[in-house]
């Protein structure tokens, strides 16, 4: 995490880099202490430098795909606490599933980026050792050997699937003592790129309301800089851009001065507007650019592309113009 002094008396750039949950690509000043976020993920700031910082997480070892829920889905929505947002979860009607079977839904909807996991009945409980399996991987390919704890999912009920683009597929999940065996059809689809960005201001501003700050709108002179930044996240995770200069030229002060920041977030922890943002609010660098009184405008950037290692690339552009 970075910041930097005003180049100029007349303007100040701030920048920030977020973390991933199964790696993190940061560049900036050393932070000796590490970061928790949700699920007690241990992360290391690395200086002056990009690096990739592997974390421990046992569960991003994928399960072997074979051939051919009641799903429980998790929001994550501001609370009434100033500081952050928190994770809750509902779930499908699970009050008959029979005795055999997993859920009592036939089907749902995820979004590709993806912004749940795929879960057995909430009312289950000891089932022991199950199987996962997937029609068509080129929908979803396998699924890791547990769930996002950090996102709210039940490692002992839900799995992580490994989406590889919008479709339709057969999800045969079972226990290996054969008491439960159960079958569900997921259609993926595409996130709304458009929608979410919107989202994330909708975000940030209820955040700011409950601190007492002005509301941002939305920053129409950088709007095509905050696309670019994320677009170009993807071949250079870091502040400075592909080219080599630094990441405020994409959209610059103008002569009369003015203030600018950046927060960048990549990765399976960033699958949606919430869950960017609290992202974001878990980190004290990123919350102040989120909480800074100066700003007045902000564009956000989001790239989906499922082709890339992180996938998903987001980006928050703030400005007093």
């Amino acid at each position: 995490m970075d910041s930097e002094k005003p180049k100029t008396p007349k303007s100040k750039t701030t920048m920030l880099l977020s973390i991933n949950a199964a790696a993190i690509l940061v560049a900036g000043v050393l932070i000796s202490s590490a970061i928790f976020f949700n699920g007690g993920m241990d992360f290391r700031m690395v200086g002056e430098r990009s690096d990739i910082v592997q974390d421990s997480l046992g569960e991003m070892d994928l399960l072997e795909s074979v051939s051919d829920s009641d799903a429980e889905i998790h929001t994550i929505d501001v609370t009434g606490n100033d500081d952050y947002i928190s994770t809750s979860s509902h779930e499908f009607d699970s009050s008959a599933v029979p005795a055999d079977e997993l859920w009592n839904e036939s089907s749902i909807v995820i979004y590709a980026t993806p912004d749940i996991d795929i879960c057995v009945s909430g009312s289950l409980s000891d089932l022991g050792a199950m199987y996962w399996q997937t029609s068509n991987p080129n929908v979803i390919s396998g699924f890791y050997d547990s769930a996002r704890t950090w996102l709210g999912y039940n490692n002992e009920t839900c799995r992580y699937p490994v989406v590889k683009g919008a479709g339709t597929t057969t999800i045969t999940a079972g226990t290996y003592d054969g008491k439960r065996k159960d079958s569900i059809t997921v259609t993926v689809v595409d996130p709304p790129i458009d929608q979410w960005k919107h989202e994330v201001l909708t975000l940030v501003n209820k955040i700011r309301t409950k601190n007492k700050l002005n509301q941002l709108s939305w920053g129409i002179t950088c709007e095509s800089a905050a696309d670019v930044r994320a677009n170009e996240s993807i071949k250079l995770y870091a502040h400075t851009r592909p080219d080599g200069s630094s990441w405020d030229t994409v959209c610059p002060a103008p002569s009369s001065g003015g203030v600018s920041g950046e927060n960048l977030a990549i990765g399976n922890a960033a699958v949606s507007p919430a869950s960017v943002v609290a992202l974001w609010m878990g980190s004290e660098s990123h919350r102040a650019n989120i909480l800074n009184p100066d700003y007045t405008d902000m564009a956000v950037g989001f790239v989906y592309q499922p082709d890339t290692l992180y996938r998903t690339y987001w980006s928050q552009f703030f400005s007093t113009y």
